[in-house]
């Protein structure tokens, strides 16, 4: 591309560039073979909980004695071999993604699944994958102004489900969640082998069951279904969707009833997703990827019971800048102490995107504004006390904070928190 725009002038660039980006995949795919015609790719896509499905999906399939290779926002894995993904790219380059499936192949493996974006939609990251299912989670606004709008980013999601039903693969499966608004557009695509699940019960492939019994506590959840009991380590409502559109993947794949039950028993859940990190403190402490507004309110609403302080990012800078003041709004709402911070400014300038957050906040009083993000987990976990959440959102186990002109520094909320749980005598 670099090459290209010595000699191309800047006006023609948006015209060319979906010509430029669809020759690159091609030119991929076909120098490594077309992989994904040797495979069975699954691909998870949605706003929220797409990396915890993607984990759900290859644990059951590997209890089930399967092979697995994942592509994700986390890590990438081939078989038993598995590294984090510092990429700062969940769908990256469309030559890394070919040559990861042909390696798939070449290692065995029987399934490949890969988190789907918008964002690698619209770069064409998608195309010459021939796909073999599609899971829908959920979809809420984010990424507008890259796409210009609700829908045009609804419609990327959507191009994903496209080009699963024009697959070449026999046996098509797609995987949606009716709870959303959005789901009678995912449902629309003629898929034969179609499974919908929901906090009602999963149906697909004559299978009716409907949930009962559902408990949320501190450290897990319980479900009926079926006539069968159900326990994992994940909490929350929001990991019951992700729960059950897994289930509903797993049995379109004749997984048994008793691999399903015991692999989500041994779940230890996914990183950086509602992670609690553990030491000798009387208080707890989460770290979560939440980074939108719907996500944050529903980690709140969950330790509703819980005197909360909240280490919340600034959302990044150059991109979504209209949650900026709802998020500081619901951080308003449902914490009692807020500790505003650095995220990954890129180009803006942090404390005018903190600003821009502290002023969805009704109270001055009820925030302070630490830009230093190391500093303000430590005044965070310094102010807790015996039974209160500190709530750490926006990175999980993402392993930069990204500044000015590309630069970035290495970066774990995870580990900073243990670090500082030690300096204070605490873990």
């Amino acid at each position: 591309m670099i090459f290209i725009k010595r000699f191309i002038p800047k006006s023609f660039f948006p015209a060319l560039s979906p010509a430029y980006h669809k020759l690159m995949v091609f030119a991929a795919a076909l120098f490594y073979r077309f992989p994904s015609g040797k495979i069975f790719v699954l691909g998870v896509t949605g706003t929220k909980g797409k990396t915890t499905v993607v984990e759900i999906v290859s644990a059951i399939l590997e209890e089930a004695g399967h092979k697995t290779a994942i592509i994700s926002t986390l890590r990438f894995k081939i078989a038993d071999r598995s590294v984090r993904n510092k990429l700062k790219m969940t769908m990256p380059g469309r030559f890394f993604i070919q040559e990861f499936l042909r390696k798939a192949v070449s290692k065995k493996c029987d399934y490949v699944i890969v988190e789907m974006t918008s964002q690698g939609a619209s770069q064409f990251r998608h195309k010459f994958i021939e796909l073999d299912a599609m899971i829908f989670t959920n979809l809420s606004p984010e990424h507008l102004e890259a796409h210009g709008s609700f829908e045009k980013y609804k419609e990327a999601k959507l191009s994903f489900f496209e080009a699963l039903s024009a697959s070449s693969k026999p046996e098509k499966v797609s995987v949606v969640n009716v709870d959303d608004e959005s789901a009678e557009d995912f449902l629309k695509f003629k898929i034969k082998n179609t499974w919908m699940y929901g906090l009602g019960g999963i149906y697909g492939g004559g299978e009716e069951l409907k949930i009962s019994n559902s408990k949320f506590g501190d450290g897990e959840t319980e479900f009926s279904m079926g006539g069968k009991d159900f326990t994992s380590n994940l909490v929350g409502e929001f990991n019951l969707y992700n729960i059950l559109a897994a289930m509903s993947f797993a049995r379109s794949q004749g997984v048994g009833w008793g691999t399903i039950k015991k692999t989500l028993l041994d779940f230890p859940g996914v990183p950086g997703r509602v992670e609690l990190i553990e030491g000798r403190q009387s208080f707890r402490v989460i770290v979560d990827y939440a980074h939108t507004p719907d996500s944050l309110e529903k980690l709140y609403g969950f330790f509703g019971g819980s005197r909360k302080i909240c280490v919340l990012g600034a959302a990044g800078g150059g991109r979504d800048s209209w949650k900026r003041k709802e998020m500081g709004k619901i951080a308003g709402k449902n914490c009692e102490e807020i500790i505003l911070t650095n995220e990954d400014p890129y180009d803006e300038n942090p404390m005018e995107i903190i600003k821009e957050v502290a002023s969805g906040i009704e109270s001055p009083f009820k925030y302070k504004i630490i830009p230093d993000r190391r500093e303000a987990i430590r005044e965070a976990l310094k102010m807790a006390e015996r039974n209160d959440a500190v709530l750490i959102t926006g990175k999980g186990t993402d392993p930069w904070i990204m500044g000015p002109g590309g630069s970035k520094t290495e970066w774990d909320d995870r580990e900073t928190v243990k670090q500082e749980l030690k300096r204070l005598g605490k873990l």
